[in-house]
This record gives structure tokens, C-alpha cells and sequence, in this order.
């Protein structure tokens, strides 16, 4: 049912929700392990290679920024695992075909909702090289010596102060607005400005589960990074999987075939 805005209701969960989502989307990783886990393959390789191609340049320090950066983008990349989820739902068998190529997701809402994340991946980049530029005068061109001044100095432990706090605040926002509003775009024939509404109203009025949801989502996708982002092959689909699922609860109602 809608609400008097023209908006749909939004479920009220408790803090337990998040770790159902994650137990739901476990168990539908397994209903379909190969496309979902080659699904993952693919984005951990990428991920892969273009950090060790950062590294090797010493260009480190947009390894970091790219990787935490990461999270304002994973809501797009993951679209073909909310498919996955919801043929999943539906008792279908989805192929890697499929979730390569939604053609739903095919929409001029969908490339909008892309455009604004890509400007926000974009913004924190620039962000990220103001902070590192004022806090230091030198150019790290290694690891370990970007590693030192990061952890070692007073400057650069203000430098990673400041880039979690900068970033955390653009990660929580992005993340109100799109949590719902991407597989809500997959789901319905909805408008992009309704579907942003959607989300931040499903964050509002569940905060504290919806906190915890991202702060399980932001964690689990950047630990990844320390085994060089090759456990995307897992948890990249698990967590889009239970996403998909998180979206169902939250804003219940009929799913179309």
C-alpha cells in the first residue's frame, strides 16, 4: 500500500533485521553459487588488478582513497546480484548472462541514480588528495613510506582522522540514499527522486538497524582489501544477495514477475 505522499510504506524492523539479511542472503548464495560467485571472481580480479597497478606505480595513496571510495560505488555494481535475488525470490535459477545484462536496469532513472554516485566516487577522490595534500609536503612514492607517515607521524595520523571522518560522513549519506533506492529501481517503475525518498525514509525510520546494517556492509567490503580484494568473490555476492533481501523487508510488497 502507499502512503499519502504516493510514496510506499515503509516496514519497521528491529536490530536483529541485519543479521537475517545476512543469514537469508547466505542461504540464497548457495541456491546459486556458480554465476553469483563468478559474479564476485570478476569484480575481485578487477579490483585486484587495479590496485597492484596503483601499488606498482607508487601510487598508493590512491589505492587507499579508491578503495574506500569503493562503497559509493558498490550499490550499482552490485545490480546484477539484486536480479540474482530477485529470480532467487521468484523460485528461478539465474544464469551469469542475466546478471551481466539486467535489462531492466536498462532505465533512464537507473543511469541517473549511476551519474550521481559516480559524481559522489568522484568528489571523494578530490577530497581525499585536499587531505593528503595538506598534510604533507612530501610525496610518498612507496608503500611502506606512505604507510609510515600515515601511522607514524602526528601529521598523518591527522590525515587518516580526518579522511575517516570526511569519508565516513559521504559513505553514510550516500548510503541513506540508495540503500533502498537501487534494487527498489530494479523492482519497480519508479522514478529516481521517489526511489532516493524511499531510501532515506526506510534509513530514518529504522536508524539504528539501518546503522548497524552499514556499518556491517562498510566493514565486510573493506576488510576485503587484505586479501587483496580477492574475498570479493564471496562477500561481494553475499552482501549484495542479502541487500536484495534487506529491501524486501523493508519496503514489502508484490514483486513482479
Amino acid at each position: 500500500m502507499d502512503n499519502s505522499g504516493g510514496l510506499p510504506d515503509i516496514a519497521k524492523v528491529d536490530w536483529k533485521a541485519p543479521f537475517q539479511w545476512l543469514a537469508g542472503g547466505w542461504r540464497d548464495l548457495w541456491k546459486a553459487p556458480l554465476p553469483c560467485l563468478t559474479y564476485g571472481l570478476l569484480l575481485a580480479l578487477v579490483s585486484f588488478a587495479v590496485s597492484y597497478a596503483l601499488v606498482s606505480s607508487d601510487a598508493e595513496f590512491w589505492a587507499l582513497a579508491l578503495t574506500c571510495g569503493f562503497v559509493f560505488v558498490a550499490p550499482m555494481i552490485a545490480m546484477g546480484l539484486y536480479e540474482a535475488g530477485r529470480q532467487i525470490e521468484l523460485g528461478q535459477k539465474p544464469t551469469l548472462g542475466e546478471m551481466l545484462y539486467v535489462r531492466d536496469a536498462v532505465r533512464l532513472d537507473l543511469a541517473y541514480l549511476g551519474l550521481f554516485l559516480l559524481m559522489i566516487y568522484l568528489l571523494w577522490g578530490r577530497i581525499a588528495q585536499i587531505i593528503y595534500g595538506l598534510s604533507t609536503y612530501q610525496l610518498h612514492r612507496t608503500v611502506d613510506d606512505f604507510v609510515n607517515f600515515a601511522l607514524n607521524t602526528p601529521d598523518g595520523n591527522t590525515m587518516l582522522i580526518t579522511g575517516t571522518v570526511a569519508g565516513g560522513l559521504m559513505a553514510f549519506l550516500t548510503y541513506c540514499c540508495v540503500v533502498v533506492a537501487a534494487p527498489m529501481l530494479l523492482d519497480r517503475h519508479t522514478g529516481v527522486f521517489a526511489a532516493i525518498a524511499t531510501s532515506v525514509r526506510a534509513v530514518t525510520e529504522n536508524f539504528w538497524p539501518m546503522l548497524l546494517w552499514a556499518v556491517i556492509l562498510g566493514a565486510l567490503t573493506l576488510a576485503t582489501a587484505a586479501t587483496g580484494f580477492l574475498a570479493l568473490t564471496i562477500v561481494f555476492p553475499w552482501l549484495g544477495l542479502a541487500s536484495w533481501r534487506a529491501y524486501r523487508e523493508l519496503v514489502p510488497g508484490p514483486l513482479a514477475e
